[in-house]
């Protein structure tokens, strides 16, 4: 069964409207919506058939709007951090909001998951797809240029999900989207945190981070550490590993996986979760350099989720495909300028199917 069902998600408090959208395929449903571009929920069966929504959230906008918590909305204009929100670009100067510590995260307080989306495009075939689109006008949060950007999800085939991100610019800047969905294969409303999921990781590096969870430039290997997961192991494993000294700053895992030294043309293995006890799995293919892996450290129980669940510590799991945090001050990175006549394009595809 394929499909795309259309329909009001609510009222936003300045009056406007959100819109969400319903999109079936063989193996997989999803819920988005307009505000925040959000992939708001995933169906999909375990082993035995029964299907549960996979991801955390909310059941009410009003929840998005008062207590963002980046669930499953689109991060930008860039993803992850910036140190002291300050970058160069061309011999200026820009500053941005410092809204997590001393540095600028995920585009800052107003950033594009908490901006309402335009619904620019919808059909049915060759599949269900929705495209959102934003105008991210120069100066918007600091930033210099005016953002056209897109995010496309499309389901692309049975249990296949196809997530595009797509931008363009009149003037010089910096550019990094991602989505932010937190995952949890034994299903939202379990009981169930995610330290039992068996995760593969296509990382043999990783960027280790100061106090302030900006990385230092070094770009080390994951060999010896709690960070290898090249070959599948379980989550827990490491995540409380107190004699790291990343995982006592990330708190756990919180970190950029390396991938690639740079974007790659078509989406490569990125990362697989596995859930022993219901059978779900879930596989990443991504064109991103890397993957910001983190396992849910600063959920802390104070904020009802859907079906009126506390969200604690380890209750879900971010697989962030991007650029490098901080990559504007760190010219080794991969670069993240954006320039007129370029496209920003970001292309990952999740493959849900029980093992």
């Amino acid at each position: 069964m394929t499909g795309l069902r259309r329909y009001r998600f609510g009222k936003l408090s300045n009056g406007e409207e959100v819109e969400a959208f319903d999109l079936e395929t063989d193996g997989l449903a999803i819920t988005l919506m307009s505000f925040g571009a959000t992939l708001q929920a995933i169906r999909v069966p375990d082993s035995k058939g029964r299907v549960e929504d996979v991801t955390l959230g909310y059941d009410e906008l009003a929840m998005y709007e008062t207590h963002p918590q980046h669930f499953g909305v689109s991060v930008g204009r860039f993803a992850n951090r910036i140190a002291k929100g300050r970058f160069s670009l061309d011999g200026r100067d820009y500053q941005l909001e410092t809204n997590n510590g001393p540095n600028h995260l995920h585009g800052g307080s107003y950033g594009f998951g908490v901006t309402n989306w335009r619904v620019a495009e919808t059909g049915e075939t060759p599949h269900p797809f929705v495209t959102f689109a934003l105008t991210s006008p120069d100066g918007d949060g600091g930033y210099p240029g005016t953002l056209e950007a897109r995010a496309t999800y499309a389901l692309t085939g049975p249990g296949e999900l196809t997530l595009t991100y797509e931008a363009e610019t009149d003037a010089p800047t910096i550019c990094n989207l991602t989505n932010h969905a937190f995952f949890n294969l034994g299903g939202a409303l379990s009981e169930r945190d995610i330290l039992g999921h068996e995760l593969t990781l296509a990382a043999d590096r990783f960027l280790p981070v100061d106090e302030t969870w900006i990385p230092t430039g070094e770009v080390r290997p994951v060999a010896a550490t709690p960070f290898d997961f090249r070959e599948k192991k379980l989550l827990s494993s490491g995540v409380r590993d107190g004699g790291d000294t990343q995982v006592r700053i990330g708190r756990g895992f919180d970190h950029c996986m390396v991938l690639a030294d740079e974007t790659r043309a078509e989406p490569q293995f990125g990362a697989r979760i596995e859930d022993p006890v219901t059978g779900r799995a879930m596989e990443m293919a991504t064109t991103a350099p890397g993957i910001q892996f983190y396992s849910g450290n600063f959920l802390n129980g104070s904020i009802p989720g859907k079906g009126g669940r506390l969200y604690r510590m380890g209750d879900g799991l971010c697989l962030e495909p991007q650029l490098f945090p901080d990559s504007p001050n760190q010219p080794s990175f991969p670069s993240a300028r954006l320039d007129p006549g370029e496209t920003f394009r970001q292309v990952s595809r999740y493959r849900f199917f029980t093992a």
